[in-house]
């Protein structure tokens, strides 16, 4: 018999509701003890039917909630669960709790109850990460990934592929075991023309995880110029508010300001910085280093110059700067007469008028996302994902490197792959990595 553990699921304070959720082979013995309902006869108890009744507490006081009964294998778990829904209240959801654990119930460690439900072959490893992934996604995309993820799409392409690689070592075990037979060769070339294929997918995979730090953190735009070019103005008109301060002094903006936006799904982070130029005001200073430094963390830079006046040395200064980053030349003020120069590759804009802001935020997408990527496809959805399809894609490569080894080291090789593999679903042999990643669940999940 398993142990039965209890938590509460949902968010600790203040709200319309709140629920304690349990799991384990006592559960609803354990509920029996507290909960009772006129319509309810536990030896005719319905699953997944949701009953009106009272939590009863040892005290005489009762509350008026809801229970509901999962029965194995038919739970989140694949165990017995038993949920109440009650009144959200911090102390109230917590003596509920404590009712519970007095009565044979044991507080559930972080992510327990879906490593629980991984143990039970409820869902996968990478399944449980897109279980994270949702409830941390903060952009479109993300959430996007996480739900492909979520739906198994990646594990099943990774099954197919140990489900050729079992082939693959069940023909090598063939020809060992009937030495006589003269197909060694046949069986090799079926072997390799099979790898390459799999490294043919796992290169789609790897191509698709290069816009991981995109999808998951968003793309950081450090706007850069000198001083009162429109570098406010052209933040505010990117993230479509007045956070950042505008006046004609130069010099207003003399510390880093972060603001974001979302575009086609991807999280944009805009940093206005201080203008650029030579200072003897301490603070100025400090916010123009601060500038240079955000050129260098920044995924791309937009290089803002006024286009009604010549440019200067400051302009120069700055230009030279990003010359060997990712970078855009963005040149404001179109609703004035030209005065500057023209920059390959530039974009006219008008800051103040919002005239080109969209075909900005365009040009910015286009710069860093892969065109070829869509979101509604994406399954490689973390780093850790990312590293394990690159080891295997090393893997196959070494495989392919040595076809002229005994097939006794052609299948070690390759049941060096399947567990490499396996790293992703859970089908594999380290326990370490399960442990890991559902230690990054929150309690009650």
């Amino acid at each position: 018999m398993n142990k039965t553990i209890v938590s509460i699921s949902t968010p600790l304070g203040k709200g319309a509701i709140s629920i304690v959720r349990m799991s384990g082979d006592n559960s609803l013995k354990i509920a029996q003890s507290f909960f009772s309902s006129k319509k309810l006869d536990y030896d005719k108890i319905q699953p997944n039917y949701l009953y009106l009744g009272h939590f009863n507490f040892n005290d005489k006081c009762s509350e008026k909630c809801f229970m509901v009964y999962f029965k194995s294998p038919f739970s989140y778990t694949g165990d017995d669960m038993v949920e109440f829904q009650v009144h959200g209240g911090t102390i109230l959801t917590q003596k509920i709790v404590d009712s519970l654990i007095n009565n044979g119930a044991s507080l559930a460690q972080q992510g327990e109850f879906s490593q629980i439900a991984f143990e039970n072959g409820k869902i996968s490893l990478d399944e449980a990460e897109a279980i994270i992934g949702e409830i941390n996604a903060e952009s479109e995309s993300e959430l996007k990934a996480n739900l492909n993820l979520a739906d198994g799409k990646l594990k099943q392409k990774i099954i197919d592929l140990q489900n050729e690689l079992t082939s693959q070592i069940a023909q090598i075990e063939a020809t060992l075991d009937y030495p006589e037979e003269d197909f060694e060769k046949s069986v090799k070339e079926s072997i390799f023309n099979s790898i390459n294929d799999i490294k043919k997918q796992l290169s789609f995979f790897i191509e698709q995880s290069n816009n991981l730090k995109y999808i998951n953190h968003g793309v950081n735009v450090s706007i850069v110029g000198s001083p009162n070019v429109g570098k406010s103005s052209l933040l505010n008109a990117l993230i479509g508010e007045e956070k950042a301060i505008v006046t004609d002094i130069a010099g207003t903006t003399r510390d880093i300001v972060n603001e974001y936006s979302y575009y086609k799904g991807i999280k944009f982070n805009f940093i206005d910085t201080a203008g650029i130029r030579d200072s003897n005001d301490t603070v100025e200073k400090i916010g123009i280093e601060k500038s240079q430094k955000s050129i260098l963390l920044a995924d791309i830079v937009l290089c803002l110059i006024d286009g009604s006046r010549k440019i200067d040395e400051y302009d120069e200064k700055i230009i030279n700067l990003v010359k060997d980053k990712k970078h855009i030349i963005v040149v404001n003020k179109i609703d004035c007469e030209r005065k500057s120069q023209k920059f390959d590759d530039e974009i006219e804009i008008s800051a103040k008028d919002e005239i080109n802001i969209e075909l900005l935020k365009e040009k910015i997408y286009n710069m860093v996302i892969d065109s070829s990527i869509d979101f509604n496809k994406m399954m490689v959805v973390n780093q850790r994902q990312s590293e394990i399809l690159k080891s295997a894609e090393e893997i196959t490569i070494e495989i392919l490197n040595n076809k002229e080894e005994s097939m006794d080291i052609i299948s070690m090789l390759i049941k060096k792959l399947w567990n490499c593999l396996g790293k992703i679903t859970g089908e594999c042999e380290n326990e370490s990595i399960i442990d890991l990643i559902f230690s990054k669940f929150c309690l009650g999940k």
